[in-house]
């Protein structure tokens, strides 16, 4: 089995790609990861990988970097930060790009690594697979509108290949600076209120599971942790005093952004390896 991997050198990437190589070279498999800098895709050569080289939006190159593949996981995307014309490039244009492209060479299964975003407004209830995309709240913007449209598209693509979706939460862990930046918006959150969250190795777990999986309940599927954080959490992990005018904040909803796991665990055996940050902090692989 030979799995092409994009987005390898993002933050989740080149956590998943030496978990994935690990887990292939156990059953016979190979990894190929698309980088853009042949140079920065040397760790992973290292580690037993193939190479292809291109960009993630030029057709040419998804057509030779699906070549003989049997799974694509499609990790990459552009986050926050950047232009919402390259958001949609990315996120949506090149990702069903490379979903035509694995459809045209036979690839059998697709997973797309998607975001909790998605969801939009909140349920005031945990946030489960079958909820409809409802546009708004304070996390919309460019990046979840890709989100689901790519979701929509590749769903809709047809052929013989299998596409599978994994809604990924805030995620964190190994160095990962997201833990840090956070507080550029949790210093302006309700004390109380909520953030979900997944460890890199949980997220790799789910990953994992939804590319090996013989069968799935549905394409798509929430990972995530088991115990969502407070705003004075994240305060005291990041040893910052919380604002003084914080007492006076309220959380509209306190399930804003917060995903069911229950399918992922009901049909893919998945259980976090780090249940909350706590037990990643207490682990030291914060």
């Amino acid at each position: 089995m030979i799995t092409l991997v994009t987005g390898t050198t993002g933050q989740v990437g080149r956590r998943f790609v030496p978990r994935l190589i690990t887990q292939a070279q156990g059953d016979t498999g190979r990894v190929r990861v698309l980088v853009r800098d042949a140079a920065r895709a040397e760790p992973f050569a290292a580690l037993g990988a193939e190479v292809a080289v291109g960009d993630l939006r030029d057709e040419e190159v998804l057509g030779k970097a699906v070549a003989g593949a049997d799974a694509v996981v499609n990790v990459a995307a552009a986050f926050r930060g950047v232009p919402d014309d390259e958001a949609w490039a990315v996120n949506r244009d090149a990702a069903v790009a490379l979903g035509r492209a694995a459809v045209s060479a036979g690839v059998r299964r697709f997973v797309q690594v998607s975001t909790g975003n998605v969801y939009g407004t909140g349920r005031g209830r945990p946030l489960t697979e079958e909820d409809e995309s409802r546009p708004g709240g304070e996390m919309w913007g460019a990046y979840p509108e890709s989100k689901i449209a790519a979701e929509r598209e590749l769903l809709a693509l047809g052929g013989d290949m299998e596409v599978r979706i994994g809604r990924l939460p805030f995620v964190y862990g190994e160095g990962d600076p997201h833990l840090v930046n956070v507080m550029a918006w949790a210093a302006h959150w309700a004390p109380a209120q909520r953030l979900q969250m997944a460890h890199h190795a949980d997220v790799a777990q789910g990953l994992l599971r939804l590319l090996y999986a013989p069968a799935v309940n549905g394409p798509v599927h929430n990972i995530a942790d088991d115990a969502p954080v407070t705003t004075v959490e994240l305060h005291q992990l990041n040893g910052v005093e919380l604002p003084e005018d914080s007492h006076s904040r309220t959380d509209r909803d306190p399930f804003f952004g917060i995903m069911s796991t229950r399918k992922i665990r009901r049909d893919l055996g998945f259980r976090p390896i780090y249940p909350s940050v706590w037990t990643a902090r207490d682990a030291g692989v914060l």
